[in-house]
């Protein structure tokens, strides 16, 4: 219990609310109420770029806010101070493009504010812009901050801000669907597919995710291409959607050991990635990683530097691979792997035990205690 007296408020506002985080949200509402602290939502509208995404969530009793954009989105305005009367602790992203959480985070409150974010921009081009070091510097107005993975705590501790003051969310998703998904497939299900695509008996890898130049595509074709070179029976699943959906066409129409099935979800993504012994992103890798580790099938990708945080997870050599930034590396790594059934068969059981890590009860968990710890805080302004 936080206080035998009235429930403390918090209020956590989001630029736009994305699908993944409602689980979140409903279950850290439930964990804050058992505290005696009431969690308030605020969600902004998306740009029309995103709402092409289709990852848009709703929470029944989250409260939107009027959101406008500048400079064809690089600049948001979100005002709700309206909604930050008599409150505790507001939880903000930490993101230069918006406004209202600079005036927040500089000017006169009666409450604590808390950063929610990476810590910095995670590619390497972005380090040592102006734009990064004004991120870095904000970080030191705040009361508190709730870092995505072990890397952004890292980055948010360089600045001098107190590690006590940080909370690490091991940032995740609701990976039960997926768990449910993949265990109500029989083998004989995958056996019918792999036949039907020809896969049977061949050692395959799959891709996942939106086709789009940070998944340097180019980079995974030709690597594909060198790994056949060196395993003439290799074969690769492309489950994708994007931009850069009509290379990835001409490249499956050219060659018939290349399966583009566009995108997939729920049942038919888990029976798709069955498939596969292995997973393979040499570019940008995020949540995507929580598929790897829920389904057992070991990522393979590279040091390119724009991974997001959750790369943390990757533990190279037990739970997946991370090579050398270039294409024969990379292909050799994937080769080898497939032609090592015991070294595969190890980093498939570090998945499976890195998924009971990462899962969004804990993060909800992480969470509410940061929470708790940031309200019994002192303020440092």
């Amino acid at each position: 219990m936080v206080t035998n007296g009235s429930p403390r408020r918090v209020v956590i506002a989001e630029r736009r609310l994305t699908h993944y985080r409602v689980p979140l949200y409903e279950r850290l509402r439930e964990l804050l109420a058992d505290r005696q602290i009431d969690l308030a939502v605020l969600v902004g509208t998306a740009t029309p770029e995103e709402l092409a995404k289709h990852d848009g969530g709703y929470l029944s009793w989250a409260s939107v806010i009027p959101t406008q954009y500048f400079l064809s989105g690089s600049v948001c305005w979100q005002r709700y101070d309206g909604h930050l009367r008599d409150i505790d602790l507001v939880v903000m992203n930490h993101q230069n493009k918006l406004l209202y959480n600079h005036w927040l985070l500089f000017g006169p409150r009666h409450f604590r504010v808390a950063l929610w974010g990476h810590g910095r921009n995670m590619q390497r081009q972005a380090a040592g812009s102006l734009r990064e070091r004004f991120k870095l510097w904000t970080i030191s107005k705040a009361d508190w901050y709730f870092a995505y993975t072990q890397i952004s705590v890292d980055v948010v501790a360089s600045t001098g801000f107190p590690v006590a003051r940080i909370t690490n969310l091991n940032n995740s998703i609701d990976t039960s669907g997926l768990c449910r998904d993949r265990g109500s497939i029989s083998p004989d299900e995958i056996a019918v597919l792999k036949r039907d695509l020809g896969l049977a008996g061949k050692p395959v890898g799959v891709f996942i995710g939106s086709l789009f130049a940070e998944k340097r595509l180019d980079f995974l074709l030709e690597a594909c291409r060198r790994v056949r070179q060196r395993l003439p029976q290799f074969q690769c699943i492309i489950i994708g959607d994007g931009p850069e959906r009509e290379k990835i066409r001409e490249w499956a129409a050219a060659d018939d050991w290349v399966h583009w099935v566009g995108a997939r979800q729920g049942r038919e993504k888990a029976l798709y990635l069955g498939c596969a012994q292995v997973m393979l992103n040499p570019g940008m890798v995020g949540l995507g990683i929580l598929d790897s580790f829920v389904l057992g099938i070991p990522m393979i990708t590279t040091d390119c530097g724009i991974h997001s945080p959750e790369i943390a997870y990757l533990r190279s050599g037990e739970n997946g691979l991370m090579t050398p930034d270039n294409i024969d590396a990379f292909a050799v790594a994937v080769s080898s792997l497939l032609g090592n059934p015991v070294a595969l068969a190890g980093m498939c059981r570090g998945c499976v035990d890195s998924a009971r890590n990462f899962r969004i009860e804990n993060m909800a968990d992480r969470f509410a205690d940061g929470i708790v710890s940031a309200l019994a805080a002192p303020r440092r302004r």
